[in-house]
C-alpha cells in the first residue's frame, strides 16, 4: 500500500531521506497546455510571438529552465539538485501553446518537481507576455508525461 513519503512517523511534514540511495540516471518530461486563443494566435510569426517585451516564447524558455533550475526553493520539501539537462520546447497546435520540460540528472531521487515546474513558470510566462493581447488566455494542464529512474518507470500516452 503506498503512503505520502513527505510524512515522518509522527504525521509531520519531512524531507525524505535519500542518504542510502545509489545515484542512477533520472529523467522526466512534463508538459503544460496554454490555450491562448485565435486573438493571440493571429501574431504568431513563424515560431514566436513578438511583443514589446520581446519574443513571448524564447522568453518563456529563458523562464522556465531558470525555475526548473530553483524548484527547491519554491517546493518546500523538494531536495537542491544538479540538473544536468533542462531542455524547453514550445510548438503549437491550433489556437494552443504545448511546453514540454525535459531535465536529467544523475541523482538519488527524482526530478519530476524540476520538470513539472520548468513547464508550469513557462506557461506562467506566456501568460504574462500574452496578457495585453487578451486576458482570455488558459493555463489548462500540467502533467508529467514520463520519468525514468528511481523504483519505477513512467509513461503517459495522452
Amino acid at each position: 500500500m503506498p503512503s505520502f513519503s513527505h510524512l515522518n512517523a509522527d504525521g509531520n511534514p519531512s524531507m525524505v531521506d535519500v542518504g542510502a540511495k545509489a545515484a542512477t540516471r533520472r529523467t522526466a518530461r512534463a508538459r503544460t497546455v496554454v490555450a491562448l486563443g485565435p486573438d493571440i494566435m493571429q501574431h504568431l510569426s513563424g515560431s514566436d510571438i513578438n511583443t514589446k517585451k520581446g519574443p513571448v516564447f524564447q522568453t518563456a524558455i529563458i523562464a522556465g529552465t531558470m525555475a526548473a533550475k530553483r524548484t527547491d526553493d519554491l517546493i518546500p520539501l523538494c531536495h537542491s539538485l544538479g540538473l544536468d539537462n533542462c531542455q524547453i520546447t514550445i510548438t503549437t497546435d491550433g489556437a494552443d501553446a504545448i511546453v514540454d520540460c525535459l531535465v536529467s540528472t544523475e541523482g538519488k531521487t527524482g526530478v519530476e518537481m524540476e520538470a513539472l515546474v520548468g513547464a508550469s513558470v513557462a506557461a506562467l510566462t506566456i501568460y504574462d507576455m500574452c496578457k495585453a493581447f487578451s486576458h482570455d488566455i488558459v493555463i489548462k494542464e500540467t502533467k508529467l508525461m514520463e520519468k525514468t529512474g528511481g523504483k519505477r518507470d513512467f509513461r503517459r500516452d495522452v
